[in-house]
Parts: C-alpha cells; sequence; structure tokens
C-alpha cells in the first residue's frame, strides 16, 4: 500500500512509480514500539460534545478502532491541567493524611466519559497519568501555579497514598492504567498547574515513597514527563544528568523506574538516556502544541519532531489535544492544534490528525523501529511489524517531487507531503 496527505488532498492511495530513485537500504532493528496516542482533557470533552453525536461517534471511531488510527497508549491528567475548565485537585481537605476525602467524583462529569469512550473501542488500550500539581496543602506555597513540594516524610507519605488511592480509583472505573509519573514538567515554574521539583527530590519520593506505595497496583512508575535539558538561564537545573541521572544513581528509586518520559526540551536529552540506559524504555508524552491555526507547516514541523523521537529511542509517541473549539485557549491564554477543530458545530479534521494515521494505522503494537540508510533517510521512519511487514513513513518537506527505491520498488512522493509505504 502507498498513502499519502498533501495540504489539500489527504489519504490518497497512489501507485508504484516506474522512475529510478534514491536507494534506501534497511538496516538494523532497534527498540520495539509500544503504540500512539493522544491526550484526554475536559476542554477536549467539551469541544466534542457541542458536535453532533453521529459526527462525534465518527471521531472516536476513527482514533481507536483498530483497523484506523488505533490509538492504543493514551495519556489522561490526574488532577486539574492548563486544559482543564478550572483548577482542581482530588482532595484539598487540609491535613487529611489518610486521604480519607480523596474522591474522583469531578473526573466523572467530562473527563471519564471520554475516557471509557476510547477504551470501548480499543481492546488494547493502555493508559498513563501525571500530576500538573499535588493537593495544595502538599505545596510551600497555597497556589495551583509555581512552588514546590513539602520535603516531609507526612506529607510524601500522603501524596504517595494519594497515587494509589487515583490508581484504584481509575481502575474500579475501567481505565487500563499501565504507567503513572510523578509530575508533569518538573522543571518549569508555571501560571498554570505545576510544581517544580529537583532530580534529587524526585528520587526520593519515588524511591522512599511511591515506589514501595504503588508496587501492588500494577501499574508501573514511568520518571517524567521530563521537558528538560533547556537552554538560557535554566540550564544549572535542568541538566539531563540533574534529573534521571540522579534517579538512576539511587538504588531505591532505579528499582521502581521501568521508563522515562520526555516532551518539550526533554527531546535532547534522548541520545544521552538511550546511550546511558539502553533498556530502558523512552516515551514521548506530549507533542508540542502549535499556534492554534492548525497549519500544514507546523504539522510538518510535528513530522520532523516524530522521526527524531523513534530515530532515538522512543517506543511511543502521544499527541497532546485530542480536540479544541473554534479559537479557545488554555486557562492561561495559549491557543494550541488539536486533531479536530470544532468550528461552528462541525468537526474539521487537521494535517495533525492525517499525520498520527500516517504512523498509527500501519504501525503495530511489538513493531520494532527499523534503521535506514541512503540520501532521503533523515525523513523517513521504518518499522518492522510482528507479522514480517515493513512501514515506512517518509516526509517531503521539498517543493518538488522526489522518488525513493526501496527493497527493489519506486515511490514518487508528491511535493510537501508525508506518505506512507507498506511492502
Amino acid at each position: 500500500m502507498f498513502v499519502c496527505t498533501t495540504e489539500s488532498k489527504p489519504w490518497q492511495v497512489l501507485e508504484k512509480s516506474n522512475k529510478k530513485g534514491v536507494q534506501l537500504t534497511v538496516g538494523a532493528e532497534m527498540q520495539k514500539i509500544r503504540g500512539f496516542g493522544t491526550c484526554f482533557s475536559e476542554l477536549g470533552a467539551c469541544a466534542l460534545n457541542n458536535i453532533s453525536q453521529e459526527e462525534k461517534k465518527a471521531f472516536l471511531d476513527e482514533l481507536f478502532d483498530e483497523d484506523k488510527c488505533n490509538f492504543n497508549y493514551c495519556r489522561t491528567p490526574m488532577g486539574a491541567s492548563d486544559f482543564s475548565l478550572d483548577f482542581y485537585s482530588y482532595n484539598e481537605t487540609d491535613g487529611d493524611f489518610e486521604m480519607k476525602n480523596f474522591s474522583i467524583e469531578r473526573d466523572k462529569k467530562h473527563l471519564l466519559p471520554l475516557i471509557l469512550e476510547g477504551v470501548k473501542r480499543q481492546k488494547n488500550m493502555q493508559m498513563f497519568a501525571s500530576p500538573w500539581c499535588p493537593p495544595l496543602w502538599l505545596k510551600t506555597r497555597r497556589a495551583y501555579s509555581n512552588g514546590t513540594f513539602r520535603m516531609e516524610k507526612a506529607y510524601l507519605d500522603a501524596y504517595a497514598l494519594y497515587f494509589k488511592k487515583y490508581i484504584e480509583a481509575y481502575k474500579a472505573e475501567g481505565v487500563p492504567l499501565v504507567h503513572i509519573c510523578p509530575q508533569n514538567e518538573p522543571c518549569s515554574n508555571q501560571v498554570f498547574p505545576s510544581c517544580v521539583w529537583k532530580g534529587y527530590e524526585l528520587a526520593e519520593f519515588v524511591g522512599g515513597y511511591l515506589g514501595k506505595t504503588i508496587k501492588d497496583t500494577g501499574v508501573d512508575i514511568m520518571f517524567g514527563t521530563i521537558n528538560g535539558p533547556e537552554g538560557g538561564d535554566r540550564f544549572s537545573w535542568t541538566r539531563y544528568s540533574d534529573y534521571l541521572g540522579l534517579a538512576m544513581q539511587d538504588e531505591e528509586a532505579r528499582k521502581y523506574i521501568k521508563a522515562v518520559g520526555y516532551q518539550w526540551a526533554g527531546k535532547f536529552a534522548l541520545p544521552q538516556t538511550r546511550d546511558d540506559y539502553p533498556d530502558l524504555e523512552i516515551i514521548q508524552t506530549e507533542s508540542e502544541c502549535g499556534s492554534g491555526s492548525n497549519s500544514w507547516w507546523e504539522m510538518m514541523q510535528i513530522a520532523g519532531l516524530m522521526r527524531h523521537y523513534f530515530r532515538f529511542g522512543a517506543s511511543a509517541y502521544v499527541y497532546w489535544n485530542i480536540a479544541l473549539e473554534g479559537d479557545s485557549s488554555s486557562t492561561w491564554g495559549w491557543r494550541q492544534n488539536s486533531l479536530l477543530h470544532v468550528v461552528d458545530g462541525k468537526g474539521i479534521y487537521t494535517p495533525e490528525f492525517y499525520l498520527m494515521k500516517h504512523y498509527s494505522h500501519f504501525v503495530k503494537r511489538g513493531a520494532k523501529y527499523v534503521l535506514l540508510k541512503g540520501e532521503h533517510a533523515s525523513c523517513c521512519s521504518a518499522f518492522r511489524n510482528p507479522n514480517g511487514e515493513l512501514i515506512v513513513v517518509v516526509q517531503n518537506p521539498y517543493k518538488h517531487e522526489i522518488t525513493i527505491t526501496i527493497e527493489g520498488d519506486s515511490y514518487s512522493i508528491p511535493a510537501n507531503s508525508i506518505a506512507t509505504i507498506t511492502k
């Protein structure tokens, strides 16, 4: 099969070419692929509730059905994110160290119903979750934005129990959690829900508290979501070694860390992670968000980002906004891209939707990433499915057609396009 998407014509089935193209050679098989997915949010759920039930059903079928996009590894916030309707946690009762007042009741209105729509369509669904912010009484300043955690035993014990309560509650609702992250973007103070942790603090929490508390839940710890290293004035405390390096040198923390999750500037740490810890699973946890224009050229940027993550060891790629309405923005005013753009009650499938489908429709869980060699290899991602089928996703960023030859067959890739070849 040979499928191509251009700016004006999505998902065209094309024929092989008789032209001679640049030769691509299949090389070694690398990391195993876990899957592809998106992130659930309250704003995403509300956007989908503003289209017709028929259109919503068709979109969710498209995302999660195994013979369509086949999204099978997705993310949900643990409490408020910057795409919640407002800020909240699951327990704002001061001093409730036993978490007697823990409740996910809020999530049953918007978030959980959307998650369960995905779960019922995707029999192989796996989920991961991360908090943006702990309950306010566990922080050094009582605000959802900015601040740090109270690194005292009673508070650390309570927070570990908070995670366990969350896992148990979500599993009871039928959500197949497989990974939990201790913190979303611990490198950054933000105006939205956030909490800064230094690397040695995360190591202490994971090794001394969280790992022991949730070890019997069947959910593994993903060390993430790490959004550094990063340049500028934050460099001294967002280096790769200041986060994963410190945690993996802590014997107790290392026992519980089964994966590491990177997003945004975390992409610069991929080569070091792969070299230092070749057996540690690397997961891309949040696609970069764009400007809200849902433009073709922003999609082409994400295409390069996807290739970078897989080339340097990622086992999964997770898109951010499932759907957004009109010119809506995050709670702090950032307009962002989405898979479905809802305008005047109608859903528009965006270029980034088709980009994700060019991977997720074809690459199956258990596939291996395959190295390619040749003149255009830097714009290609290749995978070997468990049944032996070769999948090659090709980005053509040029204003002219290019032709590639792989395993004896040639394919002409239209200008400014994304294509998938199956062999």
